[in-house]
């Protein structure tokens, strides 16, 4: 891990929603906060990935689990198929090496979460899925399908989301008392921001490729340039970093928040110093590996001053997509509905009844929104100018129809962290090292047989 502490802050998937209702350009088929669904019925569900049929071919045996040709396989073609990669032959003996050193890993981890009693249940990782499809504007059970249709089997993003989800309550355990952050230690975390007021600090995300054997250096940049050539070309930073980051921000996207040039590995803020917003760097080389990152944005520290708004919506969903120039007579009627919605709406308590109502398609509180941020001009405008306790005109989008309202609008320095904010900091650093520690304990004294 290149950060000495990281503090993900994890994209509120209320926010996409949101965007997806207001925006006034094609919106993703559906978005609705369903969990994505996990199998009732699986005769495998209680045995370790290892050891389920079809393993004959062995690649490894990890204290005695067993990882199998056919493990390392759907791996690979889960990572192909999220970077857009072709499946070839060629592509998938390239990523082969990292791939099965990552599985090694998660099967030591998945030790440890046994050895410990530590239970992942199945809509924690539902969950856990949804969240990962909606920070990608992805419709709920798109993963599943998608993975059906090249041919890897769901179960395999299953058991790699249940081990990231049970690493983080182990290295809870591990920390025990130091899991609680004091009061002093805030104190002392507030007082060193105060000190670098007005230096810059950056707000990034990151992937981390752990290099456990110098021998293996090699091959782990190879792997750092084959991920970064698909990021270039494209592929979503947090679906990468979900699979493939070993740091524990990964279910976050990678996902680093704000960070400060002291909390930064020098050899990443050189970087870092010379990147523009939205760029993606080559691989750089810190302790215990190397790290891919991409800078989000950059501001001075203790100085971010940013307008507000506290948001209501109801949104009413079309059942087919709109053709503007042949609307059906159920997309006129739910128009006709928002107009009434607009014209009589009060308050943001009628807004949300009227969500309610509605079938609460999406979420009547989308969270607090920073209004500069707001990526789509027109939506932006409306945030900055509707009056307060006004409910806007129908947003008709290809989906369906949405009325907001601004219940509150307040000018806020958000250079200026909270108290719950720099404990989260503080946790996460000390999480972090944790993970190192335990890990290197547990290769240390695994038996693994590799094979060819």
């Amino acid at each position: 891990m290149s950060l000495r502490f990281a503090h993900p802050r994890r994209p509120d998937p209320r926010v996409v929603l949101l965007f997806a209702a207001l925006a006034l350009v094609p919106a993703p088929a559906s978005a609705q906060t369903r969990a994505a669904p996990v199998p009732a019925k699986d005769t495998d569900a209680g045995r370790p990935p290892a050891l389920r049929p079809g393993s004959a071919s062995i690649v490894a045996v990890v204290n005695g689990d067993v990882i199998s040709r056919s493990d390392v396989d759907n791996r690979r073609r889960l990572f192909a198929m999220s970077t857009g990669m072709p499946a070839s032959p060629d592509v998938l003996d390239r990523l082969t090496p990292q791939v099965t050193r990552q599985l090694i890993d998660e099967r030591l981890r998945l030790q440890e979460l046994q050895r410990r009693h530590v239970i992942v249940q199945d809509g924690e990782i539902a969950t856990a899925i949804r969240e990962i499809e909606q920070r990608n504007g992805m419709p709920d059970g798109t993963l599943r399908r998608r993975l059906s249709a090249d041919g890897v089997e769901f179960r395999t993003l299953i058991d790699q989301v249940r081990v990231q989800i049970g690493w983080g309550r182990v290295l809870r355990q591990v920390l025990g008392q130091q899991g609680e952050v004091s009061d002093a230690d805030i104190k002392e975390q507030e007082t060193l921001l105060k000190e670098q007021t007005g230096q810059q600090e950056f707000r990034i995300a990151e992937i981390f490729v752990p290099i456990s054997d110098p021998a293996q250096a090699d091959e782990a940049r190879h792997f750092a340039d084959t991920v970064i050539q698909q990021l270039r070309l494209g592929a979503p930073f947090p679906v990468v970093a979900a699979q493939f980051s070993q740091s524990q921000s990964a279910l976050q996207g990678g996902d680093e928040g704000w960070v400060q040039p002291s909390q930064i590995d020098p050899a990443v803020l050189r970087v870092l110093q010379e990147m523009p917003p939205g760029a993606i760097s080559n691989p750089i080389q810190v302790p215990g590996g190397l790290s891919i990152v991409t800078l989000r944005g950059k501001r001075e520290i203790g100085r971010d001053p940013a307008t507000m708004a506290s948001v209501r919506q109801v949104f009413l969903p079309f059942a087919a997509r709109l053709d503007p120039a042949a609307p059906t007579a159920q997309q006129q009627q739910v128009l006709e509905q928002a107009r009434r919605i607009s014209g009589s709406a009060r308050s943001c308590e009628d807004i949300e009844a009227a969500n309610k109502a509605a079938g609460a398609n999406r979420p009547a509180d989308p969270g607090e929104l920073r209004v500069e941020g707001v990526a789509v001009p027109a939506l932006r405008q409306l945030l900055a100018t509707l009056p307060v306790g006004k409910a806007s005109q129908p947003l008709v989008a290809d989906d369906g129809v949405a009325v907001i309202m601004v219940c509150a609008r307040e000018e806020k320095n958000l250079g200026v962290p909270g108290k719950q904010e720099l404990s989260q900091r503080i946790l996460s650093e000390r999480v972090e090292l944790a993970s190192r520690q335990l890990m290197r304990d547990l290769q240390r004294r695994a038996v693994i047989d590799q094979r060819s």
